[in-house]
């Protein structure tokens, strides 16, 4: 039996980047909302434009939704090295 994981890399990778559509959804926006604010550039954390396509950074995101969660139960730092 083969494996088809490459050989070196960990079996469940992280992207560095994610839809500008899926970032909003973790923010409860719709579409529209997350791509008004992306092109007015008042999105909530960090937009890259890679040719034309929208791309947000996971690690703002996430230091974003941290962030967010610090008033709650599970408070936790607002930025992760790493």
């Amino acid at each position: 039996m083969t494996s088809t994981t490459p050989i070196g890399y960990p079996a469940q990778v992280t992207p560095e980047v994610i839809s500008l559509l899926a970032a909003g959804r973790l923010l409860g926006m719709g579409r529209t909302k997350a791509y008004r604010l992306a092109k007015a550039g008042e999105f909530p954390c960090r937009v890259l434009r890679i040719g034309g396509r929208y791309a947000v950074p996971v690690r703002g995101l996430r230091a974003l939704l941290d962030h967010t969660n610090e008033g709650g139960s599970e408070s936790r730092p607002a930025c992760e090295e790493g």
